[in-house]
C-alpha cells in the first residue's frame, strides 16, 4: 500500500496494516491528521487482504496529545470537516471519525508508548484493544476542567471498558491514568515493558491475521451483541457459530487436532501447541 499521507505511515505485513501517526510538533489530533485517518479508514473497507490494523506513533512521547484547541477559535470549520461521512451526520466530525474507526472490518490494536490524552484517548478508546508501555504511557479526558465534557465519543466508549463508576472518575477529575492503573482499570488490556510492546502487540497481530476469513470479524459482532443483552448476544453467537461450524475450513481443523492427538491425555495437556502446529 503506497504512502500517500502528510501525517501517517502505513504499510501492510502478511495481513496486518500498519499506520503510524507522525504529526509534529505534538500529534495533534487536528485536521490533517483527521482527513488522513479518513482516508486511510474509509480504504481499509475495501481492503480485504487486510484482517488487523495496529496503530502506532512516530513520537514516543504522545501517541497523539489531545484534540487540536485552535477549534474553540474557528467551531464553524471544524463542524464542516467532511469526515466519515457515511456516520450520523448529527455527530461532530470526531465522533463520526471514531465511529469509523470502532465499526471497521479488521481487528484494530493500539501500541500506546507515551500520552494520549482527550481526542487522542477517546480515539484509543474506540479501537479493539490497547496495549501500554508500563513505564512511560498515560491517558487522560481533562475535557471537564476545561469547562465542556469529552466531545469525541469517551463518554459512550470508557463506561463500557472500564464501567461507570471508574469513567466518572477518570472524566470527572480530569487526571493523568497511568498505564499500570489503566490496566487494572480495564481501559487498555495490558501494560508491558517498553521493550517488549513490539513483541507483544505484533505477535497477537499475526496470529489475527491467520485465522480463517470471518472468524475475526464474528467474534467481535458476538461479543458487541452481548454487551447490548444476554440474549440478543446469545442469538447473535448462535447464528455465527452455526455458519463458521459448517465451513469445510471448520471441518478440517477438527479431523486434524483429533488425528493430531486432541481428546487424548497426552493431545489434551498440550492442547494450545497442538492446534497451533496444524497445518
Amino acid at each position: 500500500m503506497a504512502d500517500t499521507y502528510s501525517t501517517l505511515h502505513v504499510s501492510v505485513t502478511d495481513g496486518v496494516a500498519y499506520a503510524v501517526i507522525d504529526n509534529p510538533p505534538v500529534n495533534l489530533l487536528d485536521a490533517a491528521l483527521m482527513t488522513d485517518l479518513d482516508r486511510f479508514t474509509g480504504a481499509m473497507f475495501a481492503a480485504d487482504d487486510v484482517r488487523v490494523i495496529v496503530f502506532d506513533s512516530a513520537d514516543p512521547d504522545f501517541f497523539i496529545a489531545h484534540g487540536d484547541m485552535r477549534i474553540a477559535e474557528d467551531p464553524q470549520s471544524f463542524a464542516a470537516l467532511d469526515v466519515a461521512s457515511e456516520q450520523d451526520p448529527s455527530l461532530n466530525p470526531m465522533m463520526r471519525l471514531h465511529e469509523r474507526i470502532r465499526t471497521l472490518p479488521q481487528i484494530t490494536i493500539a501500541k500506546l508508548r507515551g500520552l494520549a490524552r482527550g481526542g487522542g484517548a477517546e480515539l484509543l478508546s474506540a479501537m479493539d484493544m490497547r496495549f501500554a508501555a508500563r513505564e512511560h504511557a498515560g491517558l487522560a479526558q481533562p475535557e471537564d476542567t476545561m469547562g465542556i465534557i469529552p466531545g469525541a465519543g469517551g463518554t459512550v466508549y470508557l463506561p463500557g471498558l472500564v464501567g461507570r463508576a471508574r469513567a466518572l472518575e477518570i472524566i470527572l477529575s480530569g487526571q493523568l491514568v497511568d498505564a499500570p492503573t489503566a490496566e487494572r482499570m480495564g481501559w487498555v488490556n495490558r501494560a508491558v515493558p517498553a521493550a517488549e510492546l513490539d513483541h507483544v502487540v505484533d505477535t497477537l497481530a499475526a496470529r489475527i491475521a491467520t485465522l480463517a476469513p470471518g472468524v475475526a470479524r464474528a467474534t467481535v459482532e458476538a461479543v458487541d451483541a452481548a454487551a447490548v443483552s444476554t440474549a440478543g448476544g446469545l442469538a447473535t453467537a448462535n447464528e455465527l457459530f452455526g455458519q463458521l461450524f459448517s465451513t469445510p475450513h471448520a471441518g478440517r481443523r477438527g479431523e486434524a487436532a483429533l488425528a493430531a492427538g486432541a481428546q487424548t491425555r497426552d493431545g489434551e495437556r498440550r492442547l494450545e501447541a497442538l492446534i497451533d502446529g496444524l497445518a
